[in-house]
């Protein structure tokens, strides 16, 4: 049976019976984690093996493993994990490199132990004076270079630990200078310097499998419509200019950046060309509002889909848990 080109979260630490009930029915792609989801491991990885049972197969499960500030699987269970602006205090660039995908594989390492295969890492948000902080020190370097170096580190860290990245958030939210989970962002940068600046991360990392877009309008591409909905963007930019032909999902669509009614907003990144719709709070009446809404995973959005499922490594890179915890503490504080 085709999935649904939707990606669901739910309440709480297991499933109840109306949740197995509707995600049996609507059968999105994947599911995904918040804190609210992550009691133990334990639970999580019951959790996770509840949520796959529902669709019938090895659907993907995401979470947002940042480390800082965005880390949903957390202490005591779990580690803490530095944000990406911490990696800048490492001053020799190859250790730098080397020791943010040493975090990013660690992080991988805790996921596949709970059944979880997808991480929205790397951020290659790329900020500027005077943008607001929902970025802030979530940003490997203000640099666009650098970005792509540390974003392209931890991607190959997850990919070493069988799970795969999400490279967030395309184009580029690093200049907003709102939240977009409360307000919309537009950015009035001219387009020349938005290749300069914004895009250059996402098109070194091109390569990767999945993609995240930003709810912000960039007026010198499309003046009335946030990226997440605009066909320009996703097609002339995303598709286009920056080369990216792996599977594109939205941003949470519950984030008030993005107007109207789930079902409608839904439409509009479908229409946009996006593959997949990302709902993150579990509220049942909005997810079946865009159950309603969204295809089938059929045509490209199910080769791209396909082939970024293809690139999980289902036998890690070797890898040994406490020597790599203790070289990354050492560093971290050798050169913090």
């Amino acid at each position: 049976m085709t999935s649904r080109a939707f990606i669901a979260g739910c309440l709480g630490t297991s499933l109840t019976p109306d949740e197995r009930a509707f995600f049996r029915e609507a059968r999105p792609w994947g599911f995904i984690l918040f804190r609210r989801n992550t009691q133990s491991p334990e639970q999580v990885a019951a959790l996770t093996a509840e949520l796959r049972e529902t669709v019938g197969w090895q659907a993907p499960i995401l979470i947002d493993q940042e480390g800082g500030r965005v880390q949903r699987m957390a202490p005591p269970h779990w580690p803490k994990y530095p944000p990406a602006r911490a990696f800048l205090g490492i001053n020799d660039p190859l250790q730098q490199r080397e020791i943010v995908r040493l975090s990013a594989r660690l992080m991988a390492h805790d996921l596949r132990a709970v059944g979880i295969d997808v991480d929205c890492l790397p951020v290659l948000d790329v900020p500027v004076a005077g943008s607001h902080d929902v970025i802030g020190d979530r940003a490997y370097a203000h640099e666009p270079d650098r970005v792509a170096q540390l974003g392209r580190a931890a991607a190959e860290g997850l990919l070493a630990g069988g799970v795969l990245p999400v490279i967030k958030h395309m184009p580029g939210h690093g200049r907003a200078k709102a939240d977009s989970h409360h307000d919309l962002p537009v950015v009035d940068a001219s387009l020349d310097e938005l290749r300069a600046h914004d895009f250059r991360p996402f098109r070194h990392l091109a390569d990767m499998p999945l993609a995240m877009t930003a709810h912000v309008v960039f007026t010198a591409l499309d003046a009335k419509n946030p990226a997440t909905v605009s066909r320009t963007v996703v097609r002339d930019i995303m598709r286009g200019e920056l080369g990216y032909d792996g599977l594109i999902m939205t941003d949470d669509i519950s984030m008030k950046a993005l107007s109207g009614g789930f079902a409608q907003k839904a439409r509009a990144a479908i229409r946009a060309g996006v593959d997949v719709v990302l709902h993150c709070h579990g509220i049942m009446e909005e997810m079946v509002a865009i159950a309603g809404a969204v295809p089938e995973m059929r045509g490209d959005r199910a080769r791209r889909a396909a082939t970024a499922l293809a690139r999980i490594r289902h036998e890690p890179e070797p890898l040994e848990v406490e020597a790599a915890r203790a070289q990354l503490a050492s560093a971290l504080a050798l050169n913090g």
